[in-house]
C-alpha cells in the first residue's frame, strides 16, 4: 500500500516531481513546478528570503498540503493517490518536524519530550536530546527538573520557558522521536546567530547518515550541509555545496556576504562598546 511499516525502513529516495501549490484565495502560486530529489542520509538545506516559499515546500515533503499539480515519490512509489489516513500514518513513521507553528501541552518536560506515558519515558534519552538540544543547563536547575510541569496553563508552579527555549525543547522532542527523516523548519530563529550555528553544529553530528532538511533565512548556519536549496519566488534558482554556490557569484553569494558583513558590524559595534 506505499505506507512505511516501520521506522526502520528508511526511505531510499524522496522526490518532489513538478511540484505546485496556491493557497486559497491566492493570485498566484506559491511553489511553481518544484523538482527536488533528497538522496538517503542527505543534509540538506533550503534557504533564501522571507516568503520565498521554504515553508511551503517543507510542508509538500511531508504531505500536509494537498496540492493538485505535482507528486511526492517515495521509493519510488507516488503517494498521491493513497488514502489520507495512509498518507498520515506514513508521514508520521517517517518524519520528525519542528515547524513554526507548534502546539505544547502542559503536562512534564519528561512526557513533552518523549511524547509518552511517564511509565513507557526514556530518562536517559530525555535527558541526551536535552543536552544535545541545548536546554539540559535549565532544566536541571530546576526542582523537579524532567519532572516538572510546562507553563501556568493548568499548575502555578509550572514552568515557563522563553522562545528561544520552547524551540530547543521542540528539538529535543524531535530527536526523541528518532524518525528516519528530520525536518527543521527555522528551528532557531529565536536564537542569536552564533547560538543558532551552533546547535546546528552539533545537530549535524547527531544526524550522521540521517535524512534530514534544514530551512533557515541564515545562510552561515546550514553551511555544512551536503547540498543546498536557494529558493526564490517559488523557485529553486540555485542548487549546489556551500562552495559551490559561493563561486557562481549569483544570489546565494550575495545573501551570504550580506549577512556575513552584517553580523560582523554587530561585532565591531560590541567591541567598540566594551
Amino acid at each position: 500500500n506505499g505506507v512505511t511499516n516501520s521506522v526502520d525502513d528508511c526511505p531510499k529516495e524522496i522526490e518532489l516531481k513538478n511540484v505546485s501549490y496556491r493557497y486559497e484565495g491566492a493570485n498566484h502560486n506559491t511553489l511553481q513546478n518544484i523538482n527536488l530529489k533528497i538522496n538517503p542520509g542527505e543534509h540538506i538545506a533550503i534557504v533564501g528570503l522571507n516568503g520565498a516559499g521554504k515553508t511551503t515546500t517543507i510542508k509538500a515533503v511531508v504531505g500536509i498540503h494537498d496540492f493538485e499539480d505535482g507528486s511526492i515519490i517515495i521509493n519510488g512509489h507516488s503517494i498521491k493517490e493513497e488514502p489520507v489516513i495512509c498518507k498520515k500514518m506514513m508521514a508520521y513513521r517517517l518524519y520528525s518536524a519542528v515547524f513554526q507553528q507548534f502546539s505544547i501541552l502542559p503536562v512534564t518536560i519528561a512526557e513533552i519530550v518523549s511524547e509518552t506515558t511517564p511509565e513507557n519515558i526514556d530518562y536517559n534519552k530525555v535527558k541526551r536530546c536535552l543536552i544535545v538540544a541545548g536546554l539540559w543547563n535549565k532544566i536541571e536547575q530546576l526542582t523537579n527538573g524532567v519532572n516538572s510541569q510546562f507553563g501556568k496553563t493548568i499548575y502555578d508552579d509550572g514552568v515557563e520557558f522563553s522562545g528561544g527555549e520552547i524551540q530547543k525543547l521542540l528539538l529535543a522532542r524531535a530527536m526523541y522521536k528518532n524518525a528516519p527523516v528530520m525536518l527543521l523548519d527555522e528551528p532557531t530563529a529565536a536564537l542569536d546567530p552564533i547560538a543558532e550555528s551552533t546547535l546546528y553544529g552539533h545537530y549535524n553530528q547527531i544526524s550522521f547518515q540521517k535524512t534530514t532538511v534544514f530551512v533557515s533565512h541564515r545562510l552561515a548556519s546550514t553551511s555544512f550541509c551536503d547540498r543546498i536549496i536557494l529558493i526564490e519566488n517559488g523557485k529553486i534558482c540555485e542548487e549546489g555545496s556551500h562552495n559551490e554556490l559561493l563561486k557562481q557569484n549569483g544570489t546565494y553569494r550575495m545573501l551570504f556576504e550580506t549577512q556575513a558583513k552584517y553580523y560582523k558590524n554587530n561585532l565591531d559595534k560590541t567591541e567598540v562598546a566594551e
